[in-house]
């Protein structure tokens, strides 16, 4: 249970890049791919927009390695060779057609108005259970309070039950 109502931005630019970085750290990404560029146009999508086409990207990549892998296999058998006569050992990159293919299907589930909307909800929230940015500690020590906030309530001095 949440005892408070939160608002979370989408990432940043760096943020963005670093997402990429941690969805990516165990896949072999081929040096001809910019995350950094990536992460630079993935302005105004989520943390799981942008999972999302890196795994898409990583599971193009297995597929295209796993039909080439078939169609090597079928082309030894049609040469009568055996699995110990191949020395090829194909480990998948993740190359920017993968990328490329991904970002076709790449959709932010985040509105331009969604964004406006939480962001004043955001406002709203925190003008409503306070103070918002209206409140001003005094300049002098015992001035009145600033315009609009209301002053503090007088010290009372009745007898309490133990009196």
């Amino acid at each position: 249970r949440l005892d408070q109502l939160i608002y979370i931005p989408l990432p940043d630019a760096k943020s963005r890049q670093s997402i990429i970085k941690a969805v990516l750290r165990k896949s072999p990404v081929s040096d001809e791919v910019d995350l950094d560029f990536l992460g630079n146009t993935l302005e105004g999508f989520s943390g799981a927009d942008i999972t999302e086409i890196c795994q898409r990207a990583a599971k193009l990549a297995i597929r295209e390695s796993i039909e080439a892998d078939i169609a090597r296999q079928r082309e030894r058998e049609g040469a009568g060779m055996t699995d110990d006569d191949d020395d090829f050992d194909a480990v998948p990159e993740i190359g920017k057609r993968h990328f490329e293919e991904a970002m076709r299907f790449a959709r932010r589930s985040v509105s331009d108005q969604d964004i406006r909307k939480y962001e004043m909800f955001a406002h709203t929230l925190q003008t409503s259970r306070g103070f918002g940015d209206a409140f001003r500690l005094p300049e002098n020590p015992g001035a009145a309070p600033a315009p609009g906030v209301p002053a503090p309530a007088a010290p009372t001095t009745q007898p309490t039950p133990d009196d």
